[in-house]
């Protein structure tokens, strides 16, 4: 199973309702709170994200599973849980950035 879930795009401008995830060092806004569930992406300057993850935006999946999904894949980022009850990984594919999103 996989399920659009939102458009991630990086941003250097500060963003209402941002919420600050400490292990990428990143401030983002939830897609839910956007007409065309966008979430936007705002990295602290030492953020250890890095490369297409942080320069490119991504489109994101929901996933039953995240195995599946990276199997032959190459991953870029993760597989990490930046909040309880969520984990995440994103591949770089044919020059495009994925994130895979497996809720518990």
């Amino acid at each position: 199973m996989r399920q659009f879930h939102h458009f991630g795009l990086p941003t250097d401008q500060k963003q209402p309702g941002e919420v600050y995830v400490p292990d990428t060092k990143v401030w983002v806004t939830s897609p839910d709170a956007h007409p065309y569930r966008v979430e936007f992406l705002r990295y602290e300057p030492d953020s250890p994200v890095k490369g297409p993850v942080r320069d490119m935006g991504h489109i994101a999946f929901k996933t039953d599973s995240l195995k599946r999904e990276i199997r032959g894949q190459k991953v870029i980022l993760g597989p990490f849980q930046p909040m309880p009850g969520l984990q995440v990984v994103f591949i770089l594919k044919d020059g495009a950035v994925f994130e895979f999103m497996q809720f518990d």
